[in-house]
């Protein structure tokens, strides 16, 4: 007998609370479970580093959809 699945479906989305520019960061950390300080600063080094990170950033603000927003 096979047991079914009742946990809700987890989507990448850009966070509508936690967030400073686009929420990118937030949505990141809520999505994969991490402190979104720690998403923050590992983009930061990735930007220091390279200066990739602005890009990455950028093409994940278009890419990602935004949370809908829940109704209390």
């Amino acid at each position: 007998m096979a047991v079914k699945d009742t946990s809700p479906i987890r989507r990448l989305c850009r966070s509508n609370e936690d967030r400073i520019l686009a929420g990118v960061c937030g949505g990141l950390g809520e999505y994969f479970g991490i402190n979104t300080v720690l998403i923050r600063l590992i983009w930061v080094i990735v930007t220091l580093a390279g200066g990739s990170g602005i890009l990455f950033y950028i093409l994940a603000w278009i890419f990602i959809p935004r949370k809908p927003w829940s109704v209390q």
